[in-house]
């Protein structure tokens, strides 16, 4: 994500200086919209509609091969009878309905929004709703009007066009991010609240590329004194971006600034009919209004809105540690690890002889770790150091470069040729894969931790042990040993309490991207 200067936000255009008034923030805002108009990138709502009938195109032509293979590749009598019976136009008449229909109801599941595509998981899985409510309606009407259709309209038309879908929607999605770093395709916001929460806000956005978003203007709920620095040093202002103060005049500068959005980011010191009566003023303007949740570090499936007698309430779902999710997580650990472990045998069979041609010792090392509710388990991976490396460890502990509990070095002298490859690409992972079959481990968790570091965790740490330490992980796909300890166990403990099964395939996939681009692996 590229700085605000970067950007080309307007260094000069300042909304307040200590001899005007607060009320000529809105003046001094209309004087240089016209520029900013030409400076920033084009609004929300124009990409948004490009985009969308981008996907729409794409859509059509991914689906429209995902049918033509499902009626035209023969599965068995049926569908040899089929074609038998049937005319090119007939088939042509169900394809273009389906083709309807299945757009329709992308269109329908809000798939192509501007709120969900670029980010999250939520567009992959609209997409998949939309797909099974189709194929399920469909199948329902074949069946009322008895209309025979080949067996292979279903078994492959079905999983190709989800497949088609998802990846032609990741690979629209890798293009955007592509087109992000030049400043397109952003929608422009301007945050609002008190100094400390815009502040936070502002981070966010600038940390978290998948945001899509850039900020063009603050509000402040409170101007600084007067005796204070000026606004133009960093103590007053965020960067280049403009800052206004007043709440009152929120609607207005977000007018003259062609903003696509406002993101209140705290409560705002206006009272409580500040959003309602904010709301009303961005009526018909196409304006979004965002709350910013002050709900740190809680995922958006647990949070459900229950409106009572007017009173919007936000509930927030405890985590749940058993139950039937994680049976299928289960599930999906044992089917996984057992193919994998029959796919990868001739590379698993390399990598040992190769360990132990380079150096003196095993080619598996064992090591006790800390597995879930505090349960201690030998865990498997391929030696990647020399065989004498725990007894050198004590030599090594005042170069320590890790952080928290955790031991790293960089350069570790104790790493052999052949493990250096393996850290790189986490292959000395991969005899894992056994501790996964076996139910020690899963798929996706935290990280195994030793059990003089969980000795030395402090209270809330703990709770990266209430579920199954994983292969991969949040910490596998955002760094790896380049995290603090601080954002490691941030991270870890998200996932414990916010984790999905879509979640952890997401996961997976981003974890064949960090193999094959290794960053902070050693």
């Amino acid at each position: 994500m590229t700085s605000q200067v970067e950007r080309g936000l307007p260094s000069r255009a300042t909304l307040r200086s200590p001899s005007r008034p607060r009320l000529r923030a809105v003046e001094n805002i209309e004087r240089i919209s016209v520029k900013r108009t030409l400076e920033v990138s084009e609004s929300g709502l124009s990409w948004a509609k490009k985009y969308r009938n981008r996907l729409r195109l794409t859509d059509v032509g991914i689906i429209s091969g995902a049918l033509a293979t499902g009626f035209f590749v023969p599965l068995g009598a049926i569908n040899t009878q089929f074609f038998a019976s049937w005319t090119p136009v007939q088939y042509s008449v169900i394809c273009a309905l389906t083709i309807i229909v299945w757009s329709t109801f992308l269109a329908v599941f809000h798939s192509r929004s501007s709120r969900v595509v670029g980010v999250g998981v939520a567009e992959y899985k609209q997409v998949t709703s939309a797909s099974a409510v189709t194929f399920g309606l469909l199948a329902i009407a074949f069946m009322i009007l008895d209309i025979s259709i080949p067996r292979g309209y279903f078994v492959l038309a079905f999983p190709l066009g989800i497949a088609g879908l998802i990846l032609g929607r990741w690979l629209w999605r890798k293009w955007l991010i592509w087109q992000r770093q030049f400043d397109h395709y952003l929608s422009r916001v301007v945050v609002v609240g008190n100094r400390d929460d815009v502040q936070y806000v502002l981070g966010q956005i600038h940390k978290r590329s998948g945001a899509a978003y850039t900020v063009v203007g603050t509000v402040l709920d409170k101007a600084p004194p007067l005796d204070k620095a000026p606004p133009h040093t960093s103590e007053h202002r965020f960067g280049d971006i403009p800052i206004s103060y007043g709440l009152d005049h929120v609607a207005g500068i977000t007018a003259a600034l062609g903003a696509d959005a406002v993101i209140v980011a705290s409560h705002p010191s206006a009272g409580t009919d500040f959003i309602q009566e904010l709301a009303w003023k961005l009526e018909g303007t196409a304006t979004e209004l965002i709350l910013a949740s002050q709900l740190v570090d809680v995922a958006g499936p647990r949070i459900h809105f229950r409106p009572v007698d007017g009173l919007p309430l936000i509930h927030v779902e405890i985590p749940n540690f058993e139950g039937g999710k994680h049976v299928l997580k289960r599930a999906l650990d044992i089917v996984a690890s057992g193919l994998a472990l029959v796919l990868l045998m001739p590379l698993l069979t390399v990598l040992a002889i190769l360990i132990r041609w380079d150096s003196p010792g095993p080619a598996l090392f064992k090591q006790e770790r800390v597995g879930r509710d505090g349960r201690t388990f030998r865990i498997l991976k391929f030696r990647s150091m020399v065989e004498t490396a725990t007894d050198d460890l004590e030599g090594l502990l005042d170069k320590n470069e890790g952080c928290g509990v955790l031991f790293k070095i960089k350069n570790d002298p104790r790493v052999t040729r052949v493990g250096k490859m393996l850290r790189k690409y986490s292959l000395d992972e991969l005899p894992q894969l056994w501790n996964i079959l076996k139910g020690d481990m899963s798929l996706v968790g935290p990280r195994p931790p030793l059990q003089q570091e969980v000795d030395r965790y402090e209270k809330h740490v703990n709770r990266r042990l209430y579920i199954k330490p994983g292969l991969t992980g949040m910490w596998q796909v955002n760094g790896r040993s380049d995290l603090s300890w601080q954002e490691s166990v941030r991270l870890d403990l998200y996932y414990v309490e916010n984790w999905s099964l879509i979640g952890d395939i997401v996961i997976l996939w981003r974890t064949l991207r960090v193999i094959t681009h290794p960053v902070g692996a050693y």
